[in-house]
């Protein structure tokens, strides 16, 4: 039986002792090898709440946070000079590399002819047709992160069919959506463990059920009371979890029955391909939304919809009563946004550069199955597109709740630490590993070899 319990004497096929020992040894060497690291933030970053800027800093496994000197391409150089292949690329939002040239060269283009102002520049003349062509949906409009456009995605929803109700599936991520943050406990939907200061019953407004369940689907949306259900075409933020075949054809058809809308959230399926999983593999939403690396890191995220949803809420909003629609940011679609997202669209995620991911990724994914093979770990690799992770767990995952129950995390922390310190720096959640453009086939090599050590290391 697979367990993540770590008064267990075995997690993921190994021995919980050897996990401990590989951890302390690996943070031992973490530390010296980062004694001006360790000087300057041991103790954590002065003036900040938990010692970090952000409190997800803490997350990362490392004794203390790896303080960055400088990132360019899939590198990352701390300042005690160690040189870290990138494959976690800020978790998705430097997906195309660090500083991409032509992101680059647009963001020192703007930055002498204003940041923000409100009003549009000639850059945004070019991105509306730049996202038509590209995703398939005709009315966009642009915020800062892709929490955001989801949330005012949902508001456009629940404004046009006169519901309140939203559908999630179990293990989802849609950034920090308030309705978004449920899930099921033996088949119970509840409010999220951890939740900062939420009182409210988030289920009150949000069903929740398992990915590729169609009959819970089917039983879900029967009522007619669900505005919109929000998807990622593949659970990406616990472990991967893939979609059946014809799992995605009987969503659409199933809220289209309802008269439920479709969101579907690409941010971290951008992977797939430069019309991500929806161009690729024929999704019709009614929503679209894209966040993380659309301005090749800078702060940026897109939502579109159909003409119908943009018939139905220009019909809304000539009723509505007038006042502020709760909708938009100060600092979204600002003219460095503009800059950035343009030289993105248009030299970085290019059919040439999403071969080149591919390619690598599709070795990456090869040569960590084989590994696992060689070692005889009871571990399974799954991929979209660029996106790669290996997972704890025998077999592919088919729901949020197999995912969960795949989650190993004392033993992802150790193995995490012991490949920093072979110089490869991985995504500190789930085993996460991203293949960029600048990405090269040394690196990957270099991250299989030191992977093999480290299942030597486990299984010694």
């Amino acid at each position: 039986m697979h367990s993540t319990d770590s008064s267990k004497t075995s997690i993921s096929g190994i021995s919980a002792a050897r996990i401990a020992k590989l951890r302390e040894s690996e943070a031992e060497t973490f530390r010296k090898a980062r004694p001006k690291s360790a000087a300057k933030v041991g103790n954590g970053l002065p003036g900040f709440f938990g010692g970090v800027p952000m409190h997800w800093m803490n997350d990362w496994p490392t004794p203390f946070p790896i303080l960055v000197d400088s990132a360019k391409g899939a590198t990352i150089t701390d300042i005690d000079g160690n040189r870290l292949d990138d494959f976690c690329l800020g978790d998705t939002g430097s997906m195309f590399g660090h500083s991409p040239p032509p992101v680059a060269r647009a963001i020192r283009r703007q930055a002498g002819s204003g940041l923000t102002y409100m009003l549009p520049s000639e850059d945004a003349l070019a991105i509306g047709p730049l996202l038509q062509e590209r995703f398939g949906l005709p009315f966009w409009q642009i915020a800062t992160t892709a929490t955001d456009a989801n949330r005012f995605a949902l508001r456009v929803a629940r404004a046009v069919t006169g519901r309140e109700k939203i559908l999630v599936f179990n293990g989802c991520y849609h950034g920090s959506v308030d309705e978004t943050m449920v899930r099921l406990v033996d088949g119970i939907p509840v409010n999220r463990p951890g939740l900062a200061g939420e009182f409210r019953d988030l289920t009150k407004t949000a069903k929740v059920i398992e990915f590729n369940d169609v009959a819970a689907l089917e039983a879900a949306l029967k009522d007619k009371d669900v505005a919109c259900v929000i998807a990622e075409p593949v659970l990406t933020n616990s472990c991967m979890v893939l979609p059946d075949q014809g799992f995605h054809d009987a969503l659409r058809k199933l809220t289209r029955a309802a008269g439920t809308l479709l969101l579907i959230d690409e941010t971290h399926t951008i992977s797939t391909g430069p019309g991500g999983y929806t161009r690729k593999f024929g999704l019709d939403p009614d929503f679209f939304v894209l966040g993380k690396p659309i301005a090749g890191g800078v702060p940026a995220s897109v939502w579109g919809m159909s003409d119908e949803v943009a018939n139905r809420y220009a019909d809304y909003n000539r009723t509505k009563e007038p006042g502020y629609s709760g909708m938009g940011t100060t600092l979204s679609a600002n003219p460095l946004q503009f800059a950035a997202m343009r030289a993105t669209l248009e030299e970085v995620m290019t059919q040439e550069n999403y071969a080149h991911m591919d390619r690598l990724a599709l070795r990456l994914d090869a040569g960590l199955t084989g590994v696992i093979d060689r070692y005889n770990l009871p571990w399974h690799v799954a991929r979209v597109g660029a996106r790669v992770e290996f997972i704890c767990a025998p077999d592919p995952l088919r729901d949020g709740a197999e995912a969960e129950a795949a989650h190993a995390p004392e033993l992802e922390a150790a193995v995490h630490v012991a490949l920093v310190n072979q110089g490869v720096l991985i995504a500190p959640f789930h085993n996460m590993m991203l293949i960029s453009p600048a990405t090269t086939g040394a690196q990957v090599n270099r991250l299989i070899t030191a992977f093999a050590t480290v299942a030597a290391r486990l299984t010694a």
